[in-house]
């Protein structure tokens, strides 16, 4: 049996306003995999969390194009961006948002349908109040997925 360590997972965070980094970091250390946390050079951090930074141009959409481009089916990829999201899982890699809801492909139209009439709103100048603060709750529902999701892949189910 090929050990978990062995098969090279990755974990990859959309960084620049991820808020669950240090729980990312705990668990894949728990579990033995390797994050890297992607951002733009204008997030650039003045302290070591752990896990391999790659930094990249500030433009709209670096981030995504370096995970897009990087990230391998059964990798974890952490994101709250829906268009991201939908590329992801369409190639077979694990993607939860901060708040610890799993993008699954059967729901992707739905979900990118939803954004694109939000956006339509709000170019027709009528805005949302916007997502929800981030809570402890949300945090506690990221740990137990993002864990749950380690453990399978670890082949622990």
């Amino acid at each position: 049996m090929e050990k978990y360590d062995e098969k090279k997972h990755k974990i990859f965070v959309d960084a620049d306003a991820c808020p669950v980094k240090a729980e990312i970091i705990n668990l894949a250390n728990t579990y033995k995999v390797e994050v890297i946390f992607v951002a733009s050079y204008a997030h650039t951090l003045s302290y070591d969390i752990g896990g391999k930074w790659v930094y990249v141009d500030a433009t709209k959409e670096a981030v995504d194009l370096y995970i897009m481009n990087h990230a391998k089916p059964n990798d974890i990829a952490v994101t709250q961006d829906i268009g991201l999201a939908s590329v992801l899982v369409n190639r077979n890699i694990v993607v939860l948002s901060p708040r610890g809801k799993q993008y699954l492909e059967k729901e992707m139209d739905m979900v990118l349908h939803l954004r694109y009439l939000s956006a339509k709103e709000r170019r027709s100048g009528n805005y949302s109040k916007g997502p929800r603060a981030f809570t402890e709750e949300d945090k506690n529902d990221f740990i137990i997925s993002f864990e749950k999701k380690l453990s399978k892949l670890a082949g622990n189910h």
